[in-house]
């Protein structure tokens, strides 16, 4: 039996996949990811970014 999904659950299941291709991306191309912590704008090795399902 298939449960329904919400609107709310496919969003954030679309943002976590495409935060995912974008850190792929930067891994193949080298480049930092922005990030945001506190205000202050940090660039951070996407190699050093922990991978969370």
């Amino acid at each position: 039996m298939k449960t329904r999904t919400s609107l709310q659950d496919k969003a954030e299941l679309a943002i976590k996949k495409a935060v995912r291709g974008v850190v792929e991306h930067h891994k193949k191309t080298g480049r930092p990811l922005a990030i945001s912590v506190k205000g202050k704008t940090l660039y951070v090795s996407p190699f050093k970014v922990k991978n969370k399902s």
